[in-house]
């Protein structure tokens, strides 16, 4: 499983989507399963999935799909990391 296959399931998971859900273009807030609450959990879903540590500055700045995998490869997780 890619690491974008696992990120979505990531997604799906922490959001409690369904497991068809089209995760890609997700941003924060956009849908009401994705608040505060739930973004801390995502933030751990990822960090446990990964075995990475996000700082604080990144959580905030995590606002999308896109922005979770930009984070993924600062931490040297996708294509860098092939």
């Amino acid at each position: 499983m890619s690491h974008l296959d696992r990120l979505r399931a990531v997604f799906r998971r922490a959001l409690n989507l369904p497991t068809d859900a089209d995760v890609d273009g997700l941003e924060y807030r956009a849908i009401p399963q994705w608040d505060s609450l739930a973004h801390m959990a995502l933030i751990a879903a990822m960090e446990d999935e990964f075995s990475i540590m996000i700082d604080t500055d990144e959580m905030i700045d995590m606002s999308s799909f896109a922005k979770a995998t930009e984070l993924l490869e600062k931490h040297g997780i996708g294509a860098a990391a092939v």
